[in-house]
């Protein structure tokens, strides 16, 4: 059963055969998914707003720009839409290629629409968490950005010290007094919007790049 988060997602579907494109869509359309076609991975990059959630179709054999380059292409542009590969000719090491990207499947043409079904949904889930992770890292570096100099420094050490964050080590540490300590701590956790130093610490591989 699709959730109300995946009925929002979107199968994009890039082939260069009319055929192959339109028979998938009809399929995927009568099973209630939302499907976009595309008979060029040109057209699709000239289209996609990463900020559309759903998973890529793709068909490996596509001229100009084939199914592993456009890979590559959404890899250096940092768009992390889940791929699902379709192929009537691709070998062993251009699935391994596309796996060791990241790929969620290579399926070999011809393949049963309910293998396809699996993929896509599999795929969805993956997105919906990515896109989730992606939320929850943005919020939390709009809230560590609001840390006074100060504040952040603590929250650094209490991070970096997880077995010795008393406000006494703290101040020792920082040259500063334990209650001006306990009055930063106080400020962090209001602003942060949690309730214990462990959940900062918690949230300390989302800020790993702000730290």
């Amino acid at each position: 059963m699709r959730t109300d988060q995946t009925s929002r997602s979107t199968v994009f579907l890039i082939d260069d055969d009319d055929k192959i494109r339109t028979t998938l869509s009809r399929a995927l359309v009568k099973r209630r998914f939302n499907v976009r076609t595309f008979e060029s991975a040109t057209r699709f990059l000239e289209e996609y707003d990463p900020a559309e959630p759903g998973c890529l179709v793709l068909d490996y054999g596509l001229p100009e720009m084939n199914g592993l380059e456009l890979q590559k292409v959404l890899a250096d542009r940092q768009i992390a839409i889940p791929i699902i590969f379709i192929s009537g000719h691709g070998g062993v090491p251009e699935s391994v290629q596309a796996m060791k990207a990241g790929a969620v499947d290579f399926l070999e043409k011809p393949f049963r629409q309910h293998i396809l079904v699996d993929c896509i949904t599999a795929a969805f889930a993956t997105d919906m968490a990515t896109r989730a992770l992606e939320t929850n890292r943005k919020s939390t570096q709009e809230r560590f950005s609001t840390l006074t100099t100060r504040e952040r420094e603590i929250a650094n050490f209490m991070i970096a010290n997880p077995s010795n964050t008393a406000s006494k080590e703290i101040g020792r540490e920082l040259s500063i007094s334990p209650r001006t300590v306990d009055h930063h701590r106080a400020r962090i956790l209001e602003k942060m919007g949690i309730h214990s130093v462990a959940e900062l610490i918690d949230l300390s591989n989302l800020m790993a790049d702000l730290i």
